[in-house]
């Protein structure tokens, strides 16, 4: 991602004043941080360094570490985050530390700072990405004016709503993974009994997200549709089962895993379609996350657009509606530098000042 990216049309009259933008993603195992200059409009990478999350004891002692490597004086900064943001504050889950944006502005002397979700901040990223840097999963289906929709599934589920104003999207972060876990068929209502036992209340998050994969096998084999093999149960008992059900059920090793696969790809395909009703999001659907790319063949099967395109008296809507998959790993980081390019001067709410205590 070294190649310039252009900055959407209401940032590139002050980009041009821009010296130096500081991004970062911030998650529980790792923090990328990098730095990005700005020349006609277009926003370039200078350089980027990952940090191990539990490693440093604070976001302002891993910036402070990496500015000491150079790169010029920060005017403008935006850190992505993988949890919920409030007032400028989220707590990482496993993280001791917080992140916080006043803290942020003060350690890097300037008050143009923004902390948002990790999934607003792809976001922002979507408009600068290329063709090659997504996977077109409706080819033939192009986007109308309207707003778009982002969902990421990963450790967990996110979501994301594009506004459209006037040429521009603008991104609202949302926590609509949480909403309620819909069955489709005899199948899925089973499958809600299994969960309902385990957990109470059913998230969408329960099944579409990492964790989903392990408690679709599960639910295979506890109600009697599939049985685990010797080879299944020793990968599993020594290995991540979520990865473990992913990488069997994408190659075709065991099928009760492609089975499981197969469930979360079609609930996922549900998920993204149901946003897409929500927001309608007739400028598309992006699908990222970190478990897409890793799921591609079954992505790429039929199975996710029937299950999107399956919403009934709804269903000639979203069949115009194109779906893509964010391949770009650093979308994240790319949203974060383009919506810090993007800080009005009167935006910021800026540095608390110190108690006289």
């Amino acid at each position: 991602m070294s190649h310039p990216v252009p900055l959407p049309r209401e940032a590139e009259s002050a980009a041009y004043n821009v010296a130096v933008i500081l991004a970062g993603d911030v998650g529980g195992t790792k923090t990328i941080l990098a730095l990005f200059a700005s020349s006609n409009g277009r926003l370039r990478k200078v350089r980027e360094r990952s940090f191990p999350s539990r490693g440093s004891p604070s976001l302002e002692a891993m910036v402070e570490e990496f500015l000491a490597e150079g790169g010029g004086r920060v005017q403008q900064a935006a850190v992505g985050v993988a949890g919920p943001v409030v007032a400028g504050r989220s707590q990482v889950v496993n993280l001791r530390w917080p992140v916080d944006e006043h803290e942020l502005a003060r350690a890097l002397g300037t008050p143009h700072v923004c902390v948002l979700n990790d999934v607003e901040a792809t976001a922002w990223g979507i408009p600068a990405l290329s063709p090659r840097q997504l996977l077109n999963l409706t080819p033939g289906v192009r986007g109308r004016p309207g707003n778009v929709a982002l969902i990421a599934a990963g450790t967990g589920l996110g979501m994301c709503i594009l506004f459209r104003r006037g040429e521009e999207l603008e991104p609202s972060s949302s926590e609509g993974g949480h909403q309620d876990f819909a069955p489709r068929d005899d199948v899925e209502i089973d499958l809600l009994r299994f969960l309902r036992q385990r957990h109470g209340r059913v998230s969408v998050e329960r099944v579409v997200a990492g964790p989903g994969l392990s408690a679709l096998y599960q639910f295979l084999v506890a109600t009697g549709r599939g049985k685990e093999s010797r080879e299944m149960s020793r990968r599993l008992a020594s290995g991540d089962a979520n990865a473990v059900v992913s990488e069997a059920g994408v190659r075709g090793e065991d099928p009760v895993a492609e089975r499981a696969v197969e469930m979360f790809v079609s609930s996922y395909g549900a998920a993204a379609g149901d946003l897409a009703l929500v927001a309608r999001a007739v400028g598309g659907v992006y699908v990222g996350g970190g478990i897409a790319p890793k799921i591609l063949p079954k992505l790429r099967s039929g199975e996710f657009v029937r299950s999107f395109r399956a919403k009934g008296r709804l269903s000639p809507l979203v069949e115009r509606i194109p779906v893509r998959v964010i391949l770009e790993p650093r979308t994240a980081l790319l949203g974060a530098a383009v919506r810090a390019a993007r800080l009005p001067a009167s935006r910021v709410r800026g540095p608390k000042p110190r108690s006289k205590r």
